[in-house]
């Protein structure tokens, strides 16, 4: 399965992933790659899984003036899919700030693809979309997700009980953050 990276362009390019904004058109190769990925998502992530959900979600985030979604894939590979990262909730004026949210494909899982994508996520936040600070809420449980950004420098700050509702219940969560400071100390 791969996409078509020649008529998308990449935001930014690493040695072995290039991060682009997701489009309508990802739909089919998305929804069968969260297909595969179930067993790895669930309890932690549950992404669009037919092509209504993924209009509403893609909508959501492209429409959103609040939001930036990247697909990070893989250009040798034909440019397919191998995760997702999004900033949701971004706020300006003094704030310069957003929320991450992010997930790996199954067959992309512990490559260190995630890894390199987050690093060119994060230039790209602090470079051209000008903000200062980044956060990542996780699930104390979430091995996977902590080990990520503590592999990109993030650091924790907190502990938030019943923070988000997630598969109809509150779910705990640890605050993690960078800002672009720490990203220049690395």
């Amino acid at each position: 399965m791969s996409g078509t990276s020649t008529s998308r362009p990449y935001q930014a390019e690493g040695p072995r992933v290039g991060i682009r904004h997701l489009t309508y058109d990802d739909a089919d190769e998305f929804i069968a790659r969260a297909a595969e990925s179930k067993d790895l998502h669930r309890p932690w992530l549950f992404p669009p899984d037919s092509p209504e959900a993924y209009a509403g979600y893609a909508r959501a985030l492209i429409e959103d003036p609040a939001r930036e979604s990247f697909l990070v894939c893989e250009p040798a590979e034909g440019g397919g899919i191998a995760g997702f990262i999004n900033i949701n909730n971004i706020v300006r004026g003094g704030f310069l700030s957003g929320a991450l949210g992010y997930g790996a494909f199954a067959h992309a899982a512990g490559r260190g693809l995630m890894s390199e994508g987050l690093a060119l996520v994060l230039r790209y936040a602090f470079g051209p979309l000008g903000l200062h600070r980044l956060e990542a809420n996780i699930q104390p449980l979430n091995t996977a997700s902590l080990a990520l950004v503590r592999r990109a420098g993030f650091r924790l700050e907190g502990f938030s009980p019943a923070m988000i509702r997630i598969d109809g219940a509150w779910r705990d969560h640890e605050r993690w953050a960078i800002t672009k400071e720490m990203t220049r100390d690395r």
